[in-house]
């Protein structure tokens, strides 16, 4: 079912677009009911899409304060739950990142669900970030993909966002460990948390670095930078600047979606 809905080949995505799910049942903000996390995943997943946008990447913001590595059962459900209602929904790749690192977790939602990759914040190395220190686990990762998922591809953030890097200061270096050794399929490359601007020189540095991986830069893309962004990426994440008032909980705005889609091409 996945490669059946995968559509464009992933190294080829040039506009990713965030669908960033309320609080999940478990969670300590959860207050949305089931039903209505699920029509509004799948009303803005059809919205990206039909706009323009290549792919979606679905993620449990809401949940924060995260779990550093190993997320609740409860949220491995209810996100293999809405998953699956919007690959159902849309004709493109799906995503999954469950925050803040349970990258296993992703697997299994995907897995269950048909979706075609997983975001890993973490994949190598090691980080201090605001969930503690996180160890890369991508020996894990790899086994379990192979016996639950083979087609999966895995998108893997080096010198992720709301961290700092311990393992490898040098983000070429960082990149090419975690390509070589993690096993990365899709690199990306953000800013220093969410809806920040990215450094183009360190995606340069990057592509330089890992020139036979696409790298999409995952923060800070805007209606008015993201002409530039994909002069030096392969593609970029978007979720901030397509929301009302671009705030980063707030709705999508299908107008500034439009605006975006515009100016990408």
């Amino acid at each position: 079912m996945a490669k059946r809905r995968a559509g464009k080949a992933l190294e080829r995505l040039r506009l990713i677009g965030m669908v960033h799910l309320p609080a999940l049942p478990g969670s300590a903000r959860h207050r949305m009911p089931m039903e209505a996390i699920i029509s509004r995943a799948v009303g803005e997943s059809q919205t990206l899409i039909k706009a323009g946008f290549d792919a979606v990447i679905v993620e449990n913001f809401g949940d924060a304060p995260f779990a550093a590595d190993c997320v609740p059962k409860e949220t491995i459900a209810a996100m293999s739950i809405v998953v699956d209602h919007v690959v159902r929904a849309v004709r493109a790749p799906v995503g999954v990142n469950v925050l803040r690192n349970d990258g296993v977790a992703g697997l299994a939602v995907a897995a269950c669900s048909g979706a075609a990759f997983v975001r890993v914040n973490v994949l190598s190395g090691v980080y201090a970030t605001d969930q503690g220190m996180i160890t890369g686990r991508a020996r894990e990762l790899q086994r379990e993909r192979s016996r639950l998922c083979p087609h999966v591809r895995i998108a893997a953030d080096v010198h992720v966002k709301h961290a700092q890097p311990i393992s490898q200061p040098d983000i070429a270096l960082a990149a090419e460990e975690t390509v070589h050794r993690g096993g990365a399929d899709m690199i990306i490359v953000s800013g220093a948390g969410t809806g920040y601007s990215t450094d183009l020189e360190l995606v340069r540095r990057v592509k330089e670095a890992i020139p036979e991986r696409a790298v999409w830069i995952g923060s800070g893309v805007t209606a008015e930078t993201v002409a530039e962004c994909l002069e030096v990426a392969d593609g970029v994440i978007v979720g901030t600047a397509l929301k009302r008032g671009g705030k980063t909980t707030a709705e999508l705005d299908p107008k500034r979606v439009r605006i975006l889609v515009k100016a990408a091409e």
